[in-house]
């Protein structure tokens, strides 16, 4: 596995540096910046130079403990000590024999970008072509797989790298991730031309959404945040009808637009408790609910909405499957305002700031990226 690091010795003898500097997880809120051995590919792995990697609201739950963690007592953990954190990466594939290149299709100096899954391929779910579900269930920068908050990253033969586009800059190109997942959660709401979809929340994966409700061709895309300016980036992505939460009453104003009915389609995307409650209110009698947040506690909800009231589908949703190649396609092609999107930028020095400013949910920002490739200037 990609969590030991070899001697030294070994990465001088390739031509890198010796050591890099890295965020290692010690546990709840005790991150660190070290200097580790710079990691060296085994046969069939990748080494990438990291150029940046997103700061996603999963990271900052990690931080701040809302993750069980391994070797603490509560079990089973998705989240493991001495890792580096980041899933949302993308750089420049800078080592790799032939049998790498040959199983992922990618050269050395191709830009790519990873899905968070490192599916072990042996697995029910696996064999069964639903690799996204993995049950063991590694990660990049959560379980067994160092993440992207580093100067340099291990690709390994299991992994699912993307190439994408160098005419990206490198922070744009990491929305790939977050972009697939958003992208998931549209597929698996099942959307059709005549649907009235609402989506609950205008952050990163909030904006996918809505940008890919609208690929979709939704009669009416309707998009609900407590930021006016985040509603406005979300009409930029594509919403129809934009609803301030916390000055408006949204169930009324959608039953409103419905002839009283609700709207089909709800995909909730804010990881807010009360936003659940909201959709299940919102939706019409056999309208589906699809569910993609991280929840930093637990959500208390009347279930009999669901069944006796009005026989909702409720649907999960989880990372990007299959929905990669359509998302680096969006980010190539302009498709979303990311220079709007993506509005910070840290040094890897500065990690800590970072998680900060994603913290600060009534701030301004709305994707906070980190660029270990870039050195003051």
């Amino acid at each position: 596995m990609s969590t030991t690091t070899p001697a030294p010795e070994a990465a001088a003898q390739s031509g890198l540096p010796e050591t890099m500097e890295a965020v290692v997880c010690h546990g709840p809120e005790n991150y660190t910046l070290e200097r580790v051995p710079v990691p060296v590919p085994g046969p069939g792995e990748m080494l990438m130079k990291v150029e940046a990697v997103g700061v996603c609201a999963s990271d900052l739950k990690c931080y701040h403990g809302a993750a069980k963690f391994w070797g603490d007592e509560n079990r089973p953990a998705w989240a493991q000590k001495e890792i580096t954190p980041g899933h949302e990466f993308a750089g420049i594939i800078i080592r790799a024999d032939d049998e790498a290149t040959a199983h992922h299709g990618v050269d050395v100096g191709d830009r790519v970008t990873c899905e968070q899954i490192v599916p072990c391929g042996q697995c029910r779910y696996c064999v069964r072509g639903e690799y996204w579900m993995c049950g063991p269930h590694d990660m990049f920068g959560f379980r067994n797989y160092h993440g992207g908050m580093a100067e340099y990253l291990v690709v390994p033969k299991i992994a699912r790298p993307h190439r994408i586009s160098k005419d990206l800059p490198a922070h744009h190109a990491a929305f790939a991730e977050p972009l697939s997942c958003s992208l998931h959660a549209v597929e698996r709401a099942g959307i059709t031309f005549d649907d009235i979809v609402v989506i609950a929340g205008c952050g990163p994966i909030g904006l996918g959404m809505v940008a890919g409700a609208r690929a979709k061709a939704a009669l009416t895309v309707v998009a609900l945040d407590m930021s006016d300016d985040k509603l406005a980036l979300a009409r930029k992505c594509g919403a129809d009808v934009t609803i301030n939460v916390g000055k408006q009453d949204a169930v009324q104003l959608i039953k409103d637009m419905t002839d009283g009915y609700g709207a089909d389609v709800y995909i909730e995307g804010t990881g807010h408790p009360s936003a659940v409650g909201q959709g299940l209110n919102l939706l019409r009698k056999l309208g589906r609910y699809v569910e993609y947040s991280v929840f930093g506690s637990d959500v208390t909800v009347d279930w009999s909405i669901i069944s006796d009231d009005k026989e909702l589908d409720v649907r999960g949703a989880h990372l990007g499957p299959h929905c990669w190649p359509a998302a680096i396609k969006m980010l190539e092609a302009g498709i979303l305002p990311m220079n709007e999107i993506c509005t910070d930028q840290f040094l890897l020095k500065d990690f800590q700031a970072a998680l900060d400013l994603v913290a600060d949910t009534a701030g301004a920002s709305v994707k906070v990226s980190i660029l270990p490739g870039r050195t003051p200037e």
